[in-house]
């Protein structure tokens, strides 16, 4: 995984240094929603907490803007007081010829107060851009604080996120589109899209058939992933289940706003950022070109230099494989829709999530022994193997049952494995332990308790101080990681707590386990 990581990390490093340096976008601040005029020199951004912004260091974001020259992007002016008001002020998108500039939110003179909401437009002139003007929209609506939304280069298409009158939670995702020059009421996009959660920063493709989206709602690997979906037809509320964009856009922290650029996509993250968000660039995964040649669902994500030989990867234990089943609530059993089920196997991920009834689908390219997580908002992950090596069918059925996040759930962590009577974790535990690490950095309150089993075998006394220096180093492992060590306490209980029997060496090694409880949520 670590390799992995480091490969991406190199990869996006390379990628950037194609389109332009961007060391000088980036500053302590938080960079969000890039977007690059037509003709390719200029990006406009949203900087938060910079102490020039119009509402000082408080402001949620001015926009900001940058030049391409020869040494790449230059450091970043702001854009001037006529479109930035104190309020949150972000360009939404240009017309094809670069001379409208398209600004979510409306503006007043300078000291009269924003009474109504919608879009506005700059025109471009001889000495830079006009001041907006407002365009309203019937019904336009948003009470969220923040702003994003994209507007097609032909100007009939506008996207934006907010909570409106028919949202189904937080932040949802809203089309409105223009008729004989009129704009018509905006419409959610549906619960293919939208959950409870957030959905954030929309955009779409060239061709205006994918559309682009961060959620924190559809499960993945950190606070929002960028995720994908095709309209399958012209209503705009059809389309196809959310795909995560995979490891090569989406880290343990926050991504956001990706908007496709010339070969590649310009998008945020808060990794290695302190928080907040930083300008990111890279050229978009070629998923529709892996599906084409090995028929499978889009959602396979790998390392771009190992894409072009992966569908001739095929293990010889035999071909793809379909595997299905059912994501349910285990206390009440439920289905979990929005859940995110990653098959993980070297560095290759198929990535799916479930419907609203808790079903998922995933084509898997080959027999290999794959790592299966499966996370979803407001539960315990859930970590398995696959192996499908010596399988002679091409369709599994694999069911998972997460627990709630509640004070008293308990889980036993299955694949936490020792070198055999010492407390030294085997390699093979590090994927399900990162599972841990990643469930208690999205749940900052989250406090565990550790506990450590052995089998009755042996003096109790050695069993109990086997347990505790097992409870101590997988303690250990997860402060290494970043987890507050006061969140974390530990019990060693030897061989007087098991959940199987004893006589038997393959019920045995099931009482050799180390759970985790949760004694505050």
């Amino acid at each position: 995984m670590h390799k992995f990581l480091a490969a991406v990390t190199l990869f996006v490093i390379q990628a950037e240094a194609q389109i332009g340096n961007l060391s000088l976008l980036n500053s302590p601040w938080d960079e969000q929603s890039p977007v690059v005029s037509p003709d390719g020199r200029e990006l406009y951004f949203t900087l938060g907490g910079n102490s020039q912004n119009a509402g000082g260091a408080e402001d949620r974001g001015d926009i900001w803007v940058s030049t391409l020259g020869t040494a790449g992007w230059s450091a970043p002016v702001r854009a001037g007081d006529h479109i930035n008001n104190g309020l949150h002020n972000v360009v939404a998108g240009f017309s094809a010829d670069g001379s409208r500039m398209y600004l979510m939110g409306h503006y007043q003179p300078a000291g009269k107060p924003v009474t109504s909401q919608g879009i506005s437009v700059c025109q471009r002139t001889s000495v830079g851009w006009s001041a907006p003007s407002n365009i309203s929209i019937p019904y336009f609506k948003n009470k969220s604080p923040d702003q994003s939304g994209y507007i097609s280069p032909d100007g009939n298409i506008l996207l934006f996120s907010g909570e409106s009158y028919t949202t189904y939670g937080a932040d949802d995702i809203y089309v409105v589109l223009k008729e004989d020059g009129k704009w018509l009421e905006p419409f959610n996009l549906g619960p293919v899209i939208n959950t409870v959660n957030q959905e954030l920063s929309p955009s779409l493709s060239g061709d205006g058939k994918r559309l682009y989206f961060a959620s924190n709602g559809h499960g993945g690997s950190g606070s929002f992933d960028i995720m994908y979906s095709d309209r399958l037809d012209d209503s705009w509320k059809s389309w196809s289940p959310p795909s995560n964009m995979g490891g090569v856009c989406n880290t343990e922290g926050r991504e956001l706003f990706y908007r496709e650029y010339g070969d590649g996509a310009f998008f945020t993250s808060t990794l290695n950022s302190d928080g907040v968000g930083n300008i990111r660039y890279l050229p978009a995964p070629k998923q529709e070109s892996a599906v084409a040649k090995t028929e499978t669902a889009p959602g396979i994500i790998v390392v771009p230099e190992q894409a072009a030989t992966q569908a001739q990867q095929t293990d010889a234990s035999g071909t793809p494989a379909n595997v299905t089943g059912r994501v349910i609530n285990s206390k009440t059993n439920a289905p979990v829709g929005g859940a995110s089920v990653v098959f993980q196997v070297r560095d290759r991920q198929v990535v799916v999530a479930s419907s609203d009834d808790g079903l998922y689908l995933a084509h898997i390219p080959d027999r290999s022994e794959y790592h299966v997580r499966v996370e979803a908002v407001g539960f315990i992950g859930e970590f398995e193997k696959l192996d499908l090596r010596a399988r002679t069918s091409n369709d599994f059925e694999m069911n998972f049952s997460l627990l709630p996040v509640e004070v008293g759930a308990t889980v036993n962590l299955k694949s936490v494995l020792f070198v055999r009577s010492q407390a030294v974790l085997l390699g093979e535990s590090y994927d399900e332990l990162d599972m841990v690490v990643d469930f208690m950095k999205r749940n900052p309150t989250v406090e565990i308790e550790l506990s450590g089993h052995t089998d009755n075998r042996g003096r109790q006394e050695q069993n109990l101080k086997l347990s505790r220096e097992r409870v101590d180093a997988v303690k250990e492992y997860l402060v290494k990681k970043g987890i507050d060590g006061k969140r974390i306490s530990g019990r060693g209980y030897g061989g007087i707590q098991p959940i199987a029997d004893n006589e038997a060496e393959e019920t045995r090694a099931m009482n050799r386990r180390v759970e985790f409880t949760i004694v505050k949520e």
